[in-house]
């Protein structure tokens, strides 16, 4: 379909919180996915929420059939289409660990995140989906369904001493690899 423009830190159009979906397998979703898929691809991202590319709706899609070039050595994540999710914690354990974003370009910062949840929601077709994750897999979720109640990592940064520009932090990453 086509490569969408994805909004920056600064824009409120982040901050609001998406509506849920209710029309699943409609043309217009399946055309709104395509374009969310062209759009991640086009980045090397490893996930994106509808609301990065202004639109306002409980849809996050996340996962790659590849390693990622901008997350090397970390576990493959299963392409997913996720609406209307909904994330529980299994426990209380948490894990601290590096992240960016596609609407904070050029950034990394330390974010705390469940080390082990449930998410629930729906495919594209309205299919339920309901998976217990861990790691990485759990970290893009949460990252990603954040984004459908107006957080962006750095507003769940605790340590700002363990934010900053991912040239500065990690000299010898490459442009492509930083957010």
């Amino acid at each position: 379909m086509s490569v969408r423009e994805i909004l920056k830190m600064g824009d409120t159009r982040l901050l609001r919180v998406a509506e849920p979906v209710s029309n699943f397998g409609s043309p217009q979703l399946h055309a709104l996915i395509a374009d969310m898929q062209d759009t991640m691809a086009a980045v090397n991202g490893a996930g994106l929420a509808a609301p990065q590319i202004g639109v306002n709706l409980q849809l996050v899609i996340f996962g790659s059939t590849a390693p990622n070039p901008r997350y090397p050595g970390r576990p493959l994540v299963p392409r997913t289409v996720l609406i209307n999710p909904v994330i529980t914690p299994v426990n209380t354990d948490e894990e601290d660990d590096w992240e960016g974003c596609l609407s904070v370009p050029g950034l990394r910062g330390v974010v705390p995140r469940w080390a082990h949840i449930r998410y629930t929601g729906f495919d594209e077709n309205g299919s339920p989906i309901d998976r217990t994750v861990e790691g990485f897999h759990a970290r893009v979720v949460q990252h990603e369904c954040d984004h459908l109640i107006g957080k962006l990592y750095p507003m769940r940064v605790r340590d700002f001493t363990r934010f900053g520009y991912t040239d500065v932090l990690f000299p010898g990453i490459s442009a492509a690899e930083d957010d």
